[in-house]
């Protein structure tokens, strides 16, 4: 992420756990930082409601900006891969395709 953030994906989780109206999430990440898998680890531990993910990126080459500052890979970390890893261990479906997003929803919620 840049290092001037907005809400952190913690803080929406939160929201939507606590919110009667909503009954799964959709998280969208993309490479760079670790607010993911921070988000991911909270949601093994707290979240009541399904999530199922994606993560911008899974092509970038490393080193490559994605269109702006914070959307780097560093040092092999922050890759695509290894937040849909943590994501996958803490519960969460996850998808390498974005079209795929509202079909994995729908599993979910079966």
């Amino acid at each position: 992420g840049d290092p001037v953030n907005g809400l952190k994906h913690i803080d929406i989780m939160k929201m939507l756990n606590d919110d009667a109206q909503t009954e799964a999430v959709i998280m969208v990440g993309e490479i760079g930082g670790s607010d993911e898998e921070e988000c991911a680890r909270w949601i093994k531990a707290n979240m009541k409601k399904p999530v199922v993910g994606f993560i911008a990126g899974v092509t970038a080459p490393p080193g490559k900006r994605m269109g702006h500052a914070g959307a780097i890979i560093s040092g092999g970390r922050g890759t695509a891969a290894e937040k849909l890893a943590v994501m996958e261990e803490c519960g969460i479906k996850v998808t390498r395709n974005p079209a795929e997003m509202g079909k994995l929803l729908k599993s979910v919620l079966r």
